[in-house]
């Protein structure tokens, strides 16, 4: 299953909740089957969302969009994301 692990700032956690919201029906039809968002228990403006994707192409093309481009920079993301295209491996239980 592929993902892709996203790592970024943004100016205020509130307004770019709402704008990744709003988003979501374009991550879904561009082929995402759902994400999981992750704040920094020390920072709540530095975010990790993984989302997973129905093919490797499907989430290259979307993170390499201008929609998201701009959408990212609507939401007030700071700086240049971090973006990692990940597979699973392994998964293993507690």
């Amino acid at each position: 299953m592929p993902h892709i692990l996203v790592h970024h700032k943004v100016a205020d956690y509130a307004k770019w909740k709402s704008i990744y919201d709003e988003h979501a029906a374009t991550r879904k039809a561009g082929g995402s089957k759902g994400a999981r968002l992750l704040r920094n228990a020390n920072d709540p403006n530095d975010l990790v969302v993984i989302t997973e994707w129905n093919s490797m192409e499907d989430a290259q093309a979307f993170a390499h969009s201008t929609d998201l481009r701009e959408t990212m920079q609507r939401a007030g993301v700071m700086g240049t994301p971090e973006v990692i295209f990940l597979e699973d491996v392994q998964w293993t239980p507690a």
